[in-house]
């Protein structure tokens, strides 16, 4: 028998309910046969926040190590943090999950990122509770709450917590933004995006491509946030807000322009063991490691600086030339937020958060770099000699590049590991930053309590006097299992509330108990290809990291059993929070067929599109991957000059195209932006209609292999060849199928975005093949 909720509303000391939305309004007086026998009419009021509520700025930078910015000791100049910090605190024990979904599910949520079912990243959901990466209802986010207390809400850049078959533009929306408690957003619905070429959306809209020369995505995040803060203060003044901005920096693709990338021109030369070393003392003469940390040896399988040859230091050094302007130009950008919301009304009433990371650098650039991050995703790794022709161009429109792993390591100096290692601190250790003029006096302070992302929410709910409600939208409430840490706003001393907490991110794992850390990585963030694992036969190390700030000291062989006393209470903590099953699969799970992933499209081997079906994001595309297909376009020539995009699915990273140039029809394949097979034709079309025809052949056999491709007119063969390779995995990361242009990056360089085509499209038919099931990986 189900629970009954209990729906009667309770107030606490703070004066908001526990129960939202609050009742329907009823007149509360007498009620006569007419007006003139009634007590006076009175409106219902909006909801309105606690008095003295104060405005939230959330900032959010993706991939960003401990030692990457300044302000924490790194290479990379960051005056906005540096002011920042300078007005309010500093902390050097914030802890991440080590990804991005979950962190943010957790960041807005309160709960672990597997109670809130987002146990890594949207595209690799599978169907256990944990895992689904389908936010619950129990879990209700603080800008649904806020919004619900009188808060005027934004999210705005980057969302990566929608399930990806509910991304497009058919809905449906209620785990969009929108329907998560922010009544404004503006960003993507992906886990990274292309910087110059973006698929954005404005509330539930698709946003037109930008016709500015300049465009770049950081600055149009900081600037449709400096607009909605001004607009809505303006509009309401009495109303505080809370703004979320996520920027799409300082993940990849690392895109930039020249005069940010100059900034650093030999700044790197000396290698990444040079710059773990001279970060570290950085970090101690500013105070944000104990004068006693030590630095940690070279996480296994990295190479050293010094075994490297001219070209590779030549190539690996332009890369994180780039990356520092990349993230240089984030950090200033964000500045720009801050000084706008600084000069509106009640800006000393107003909390801003700058959180750098929501993990660790990022280690899938692969050993040797990477100018298509989708390779990465898809199991191949890159050559750096291949990587080395496109030198000059690196952080420009034709790539989506990433430095190597080497260098995301070094940026979480001084800790082991990166990204997606959640047993160790270089994954999961991000550098936070508190300012609110009005609530924190120590200015340039520093705090070392061990917090999580999870204690964000119930902090807030405290100083804003904001009940974590019972009972939301009808749905009971799993409990807030963050902890606040507003006491350490005034006190520095004030002990850590935090006594356990579990770590788990693709089975690499760890616990943090009582000053103490045991860790068992699993898996390197750079082999995406992982083999048959046994939980049982893991390596735990154990770390007393009140004394051992960096991990640097393993002391499971002194203490072995105390680290056994740890590991089965990671087991306990996993049953309590979801951590279970583990899955250890990778690029496979990449694929949302084999994976039965919902889908718009599954269990359909036709389907037809029509003119104006643009921005549908890749989990509601066709599914085109190891299988043969058919892709036939009814058109309308117009004349000789018809051109043109008839059918897109993705861009820079890989996907295809079908399109004309003057009359003439051309088919081009993007495999991961490594090699574009393209089939032309040589004549031009007749005017009228005209019935085009692309038909592949899979050779079969396993995944990713080649085939067999016709391009035909009005049933004429008019180009054909072989596609020698296909994408095993995933088709596109932020882009999916267009019809009639071109929205987001261009498929290849031979036309200028959007592309639109100049004749008539009356439809664009797919008829899928099979698809194969054979047990081959990408790598093979």
């Amino acid at each position: 028998m189900a629970k009954a909720i209990k729906t009667n509303s309770t107030v606490d000391e703070r004066g908001t309910p526990d129960v939202l939305p609050r009742p329907d309004f009823r007149f509360p007086g007498e009620i006569g046969r007419t007006y003139l026998e009634s007590d006076p009419a009175r409106f219902p009021q909006p909801a309105a926040a606690p008095k003295r509520a104060p405005n939230i700025v959330l900032l959010l930078i993706d991939d960003c190590g401990f030692g990457q910015y300044g302000t924490f000791g790194g290479g990379i100049p960051s005056p906005t943090m540096d002011k920042l910090a300078a007005e309010g605190l500093r902390f050097n024990r914030f802890h991440t999950t080590a990804l991005c979904s979950p962190t943010r599910a957790a960041l807005i949520t309160g709960r672990n990122h597997h109670s809130a079912s987002f146990a890594g990243i949207t595209e690799v959901a599978t169907g256990y509770d944990g895992y689904t990466c389908i936010l619950p209802r129990s879990c209700g986010t603080i800008g649904e709450v806020l919004r619900q207390n009188g808060y005027m809400t934004a999210w705005i850049g980057k969302n990566h917590n929608t399930p990806p078959w509910d991304t497009s533009p058919a809905g449906p929306f209620d785990r969009w933004a929108n329907g998560l408690g922010f009544d404004y957003f503006y960003g993507f619905n992906a886990g990274d995006m292309n910087h110059w070429n973006p698929v954005l959306w404005e509330n539930r809209n698709l946003v037109p491509a930008s016709t500015d020369p300049n465009y770049h995505l950081t600055i149009d995040i900081a600037d449709k946030a400096i607009n909605w803060v001004r607009k809505v203060t303006s509009i309401a003044p009495d109303k505080p807000y809370f703004l979320y901005v996520a920027t799409g920096a300082t993940h990849a693709p690392h895109q930039t322009s020249k005069e940010w990338i100059d900034k650093f021109k030999g700044k790197f030369d000396s290698g990444w063991d040079a710059y773990r070393e001279q970060t570290l003392e950085r970090q101690k003469k500013l105070g944000v490691v104990p004068k006693d940390t030590k630095l940690t040896q070279r996480s296994k399988g990295l190479p050293a600086w010094d075994s490297l040859n001219a070209d590779q230091k030549r190539l690996y050094a332009r890369m994180m030339e780039v990356f520092a302007g990349f993230a240089a130009q984030c950090d200033h950008e964000l500045g720009r937020v801050i000084e706008a919301c600084k000069q509106l009304p009640n800006a000393d009433n107003t909390i801003f958060i700058y959180i750098a990371g929501d993990n660790g650098a990022s280690a899938e650039g692969g050993l040797e770099g990477s100018l298509c991050e989708n390779m990465f995703f898809n199991g191949f790794p890159e050559k750096w000699q291949d990587n080395l022709k496109a030198i000059d161009e690196l952080g420009g429109p034709k790539h989506f590049n990433h430095f190597p792993s080497a260098w995301a390591h070094a940026m979480n100096t001084p800790f082991q590991w990166t990204k997606q290692v959640a047993s160790h601190f270089g994954g999961t250790r991000n550098p936070m930053i508190i300012s609110w003029p009005a609530g924190i006096k120590d200015k340039g302070g520093l705090r070392d309590q061990f917090i999580h992302t999870i204690d964000i929410v119930p902090t807030l709910y405290e100083i804003c006097g904001v009940t974590a409600p019972r009972v939301l939208n009808g749905v009971e409430q799993k409990p807030i299992q963050g902890l606040s840490f507003a006491d350490t706003f005034e006190d520095a001393k004030a002990p850590s509330h935090r006594k356990t907490q579990y770590f788990e991110l693709a089975c690499n794992r760890g616990l943090y108990h009582d000053g103490w850390m045991a860790s068992a990585p699993s898996f390197v963030p750079w082999d995406p290809n992982r083999q048959e694992w046994n939980p049982d036969k893991a390596v735990w190390e154990l770390y007393n990291v009140e004394e051992d700030f960096s991990q640097a000291n393993d002391l499971a062989a002194k203490y072995p059993e105390r680290l056994r006393q740890m590991q089965d209470m990671w087991w306990v903590e996993a049953a309590k929070y979801q951590v279970l099953p583990l899955d250890w699969r990778a690029t496979e799970r990449f694929n949302s067929e084999r994976m039965g992933r919902p889908s718009l499209v599954r269990g359909h081997d036709e389907m037809t599109y029509f003119a104006g079906t643009i921005g549908v994001p890749d989990g509601s595309s066709p599914p085109m991957l190891n299988k043969s297909w058919t892709i036939t376009a009814d058109i309308e020539i117009s004349g000789e000059k018809t051109e043109g995009m008839i059918v897109t699915h993705g861009g820079l990273e890989g996907g295809y195209g079908l399109y004309l140039r003057e009359g003439k029809p051309t088919f081009v394949y993007n495999f991961l932006s490594v090699e574009r097979f393209t089939f032309a034709a040589q004549e031009v079309l007749p005017k009228g209609k005209v019935k085009i025809v692309v038909d592949f052949k899979y050779d079969g056999g396993g995944i990713g292999k080649g085939g067999k491709l016709t391009l035909s007119a009005n049933g004429k063969p008019i180009a054909d060849g072989r596609i020698e390779r296909t994408i095993p995995a995933q088709m596109c990361l932020g882009e999916g199928l267009d019809i009639g242009m071109d929205v987001g990056s261009p498929i290849d360089f031979t036309y200028q975005l959007p592309f639109a085509f100049t004749g008539k499209i009356e439809r664009v038919h797919f008829k899928l093949g099979k698809t194969d099931t054979g047990k081959a990986t990408a790598a093979a």
